[in-house]
């Protein structure tokens, strides 16, 4: 018998400069920065959203567009221009990720290059979220699909190439797949943890989630306590111990 579904533990960005790549974001989505952290520093919602983001070492510079990233809401019009605004001052800067000229959302870059977005207010489809709106995928259907069944997270989109699923209490981001699917060419540079519940078993949640289509890979973790796999479209995410 299968375990039950997989949790969603923390989002992962792989950072030459952990601390100031978190100072940046605690500062962006208004959560904070846990004081125990060290090589790995780790950010602690405050917006009832269920899981946590870790900024790892890599010495890795970012070297193409990445296949995630974060969508951030807005109040009004003044908030956006005041969120583009006070993130520019932080070490983000605007960028051409070809966005039409008449696109009301902003694209900005973090300090090391990473991709976001400061959605216009009277988005809809994010009405209701915190600060963080979308953990936004370049994806394929067929890959929100197997993230619903892995996290027990309902569908709530599925039109048009395009899938969407959110914590079935309603809380936190969405987590949205779109096209395009680019090439998958290096190992991302942020992914997702996910681990079994405290009861679960980690053997079980591989076994469960290799059925669903996800397969395990070795980006030279070697002898660590969790498992490395990836998703339908490649990209790789870590099965921790239960918790």
């Amino acid at each position: 018998m299968w375990s039950v579904a997989s949790r969603l533990v923390a989002l992962c960005f792989d950072a030459n400069d952990p601390l100031r790549l978190a100072r940046f974001w605690a500062e962006a989505l208004h959560w904070e920065i846990d004081d125990d952290t060290h090589d790995e520093v780790r950010l602690v919602p405050t917006d009832g959203t269920r899981f946590e983001i870790l900024f790892l070492p890599v010495p890795e510079q970012k070297s193409a567009k990445n296949r995630i990233h974060l969508d951030l809401t807005s109040t009004s019009s003044e908030d956006q221009a005041q969120t583009v605004e006070s993130l520019i001052e932080l070490g983000a800067r605007r960028i051409d990720v070809g966005q039409g000229p008449d696109e009301p959302h902003v694209v900005l870059a973090d300090p090391e290059g990473n991709e976001f977005c400061v959605i216009e207010p009277d988005n809809s489809f994010l009405a209701g979220c915190g600060r963080l709106g979308s953990i936004t995928c370049d994806g394929s259907v067929q890959v929100g699909y197997f993230w619903s069944d892995a996290l027990g997270w309902p569908l709530v989109w599925d039109q048009d190439e395009e899938t969407a699923i959110r914590a079935p209490d309603g809380t936190g981001p969405f987590i949205t797949w779109g096209p395009p699917v680019p090439q998958k060419l290096r190992k991302n540079r942020l992914h997702v943890d996910v681990a079994p519940p405290s009861d679960g078993d980690q053997r079980a949640e591989v076994d469960r989630l290799a059925s669903l289509g996800a397969t395990r890979v070795d980006i030279g973790q070697g002898d660590v306590s969790w498992v490395v796999m990836a998703d339908p479209d490649g990209n790789e995410f870590c099965v921790l111990t239960p918790r």
